[in-house]
C-alpha cells in the first residue's frame, strides 16, 4: 500500500519559463487566461426599425437628384 505518488507541485528548479520571481522572461508566452469574451447566451435578432429605411431612401434620392444634375450639366440642359 505504500506506492510512490509524485508531488503534485514541482519543484520551484523544475517550472520551465519562470523567473525567480515568478515573472516571464522576455520571448517567453505567458499562460492564456481563462476567459470567455463576448456576450452569452441565444443571439436575439434586433429590429431594424422604419427610420433606417428611411434615411436610405432619403439618402438615394438625395444621390439620384445630385447624378442627374450633373447629367444634365455636361449634356448641356443646365447652363
Amino acid at each position: 500500500m505504500a506506492s510512490h505518488v509524485p508531488d503534485p507541485d514541482p519543484l520551484e528548479t523544475e517550472v520551465t519559463g519562470l523567473e525567480p520571481g515568478g515573472g516571464v522572461p522576455p520571448g517567453e508566452t505567458p499562460p492564456g487566461e481563462g476567459t470567455s469574451v463576448g456576450p452569452q447566451g441565444p443571439r436575439v435578432p434586433e429590429s431594424r426599425g422604419f427610420s433606417q429605411y428611411l434615411w436610405m431612401v432619403l439618402i438615394g434620392v438625395v444621390v439620384l437628384f445630385a447624378l442627374l444634375y450633373f447629367v444634365g450639366y455636361i449634356v448641356g440642359l443646365l447652363s
